[in-house]
């Protein structure tokens, strides 16, 4: 991503480029911030780098509190080991959650002048001169929109940032700050998996007793979709739920599902689960986030293939996780 992006089409075909995504989250070692980080997390780091660009991933998502900063720090020592990797990979991180500690609860902060401090001190730590994609990691209820998209747009200016996106925000607040910007949002990070279902049974619950129980911002998907925002999927893996750490019968039906589904294939369970998610016709680009490198390529497929999954197989695994008909 060495060169200046200067055009909108640009800036989304870059969000959109990966099948699959990297996410970053569990490198960097403890995430006690007074334990610092030594030369075998920068190995492991480097090993799990090497596990995703082998399995055709060049996307990594970080965020600025992710090891309170060490997550980031590990792969910019990565990418002083590695010449000529910059080059090669799309940088996304997210700022806007402050951690709490001993002084009290973390907080949400995207006032203008913190988020140009954070974008600094990510670009530093990253040993990066430019941030291809930054997501606003979750909605500010104190922040003063144009005073956030004002900043947004100074970053862009500055060649610090190329594009911009969200996470964990609804259509409504998606719009009210694409008002405020002259550049298009290019993405929107939302947990997302066979577990976490909320952003597909929204629209099938409506004028059902179980809508009122389900959490996501209805409408969302569509929105993304008609506005060539690329939804992002975190928790795609659904912990290992369906891949190792089943606990309940619709958890080791669905396991045993995906083990077939996998067979038949000729590929793996994670690889299924994966595609479970970029066969849903909004575009969805899961987001991995093991440190294991044979989990990572476990991935692979997904990350190189197109889904090969059915229609009636997406279903059968959908009602099986589920473990109830549809309405």
């Amino acid at each position: 991503m060495a060169e200046n992006l200067n055009t909108d089409e640009s800036a989304r075909g870059d969000a959109a480029g990966d099948r699959v995504l990297y996410g970053c989250m569990g490198l960097g070692g403890s995430w006690e911030p007074d334990h610092p980080y030594g030369p075998d997390d920068i190995d492991v780091a480097e090993a799990a780098v090497e596990a995703a660009l082998d399995s055709g991933i060049t996307t990594f998502d970080h965020a600025d509190i992710y090891r309170h900063g060490k997550a980031e720090a590990v792969f910019g020592e990565v990418l002083a080991r590695t010449p000529g990797l910059r080059e090669r990979i799309t940088l996304q991180t997210k700022c806007g959650i402050r951690l709490g500690g001993e002084d009290g609860p973390g907080w949400y902060d995207l006032r203008g002048p913190s988020i140009v401090r954070r974008v600094e001190e990510s670009l530093a730590r990253l040993r990066t001169d430019v941030i291809d994609v930054l997501l606003l990691h979750r909605p500010d209820p104190l922040a003063d929109p144009d005073e956030t998209a004002g900043a947004l747009m100074s970053l862009h200016r500055q060649g610090l940032v190329r594009a911009f996106g969200v996470s964990n925000m609804g259509a409504p607040q998606i719009t009210a700050l694409q008002a405020r910007l002259d550049v298009p949002l290019v993405a929107n990070q939302l947990e997302m998996s066979l577990h976490s279902r909320d952003w597909v049974e929204a629209g099938i619950l409506l004028n059902t007793p179980a809508y009122a129980s389900n959490g996501f911002p209805f409408g969302t998907l569509e929105h993304c979709r008609d506005h060539g925002i690329r939804l992002q999927a975190w928790g795609a893996l659904a912990q290992g739920r369906f891949t190792g750490r089943q606990s309940t019968a619709a958890e080791h039906a669905t396991a045993q599902l995906l083990a077939d589904l996998a067979r038949k294939k000729d590929t793996t369970p994670e690889t299924i689960l994966l595609w479970w998610l970029a066969r849903h016709p909004a575009r969805i680009a899961p987001v991995i986030g093991s440190a294991r490198p044979d989990r990572i390529r476990a991935c692979r497929d997904a990350a190189v293939r197109e889904p090969d999954l059915t229609h009636e197989e997406w279903y059968q695994l959908w009602i099986t996780a589920r473990a109830a008909p549809l309405p």
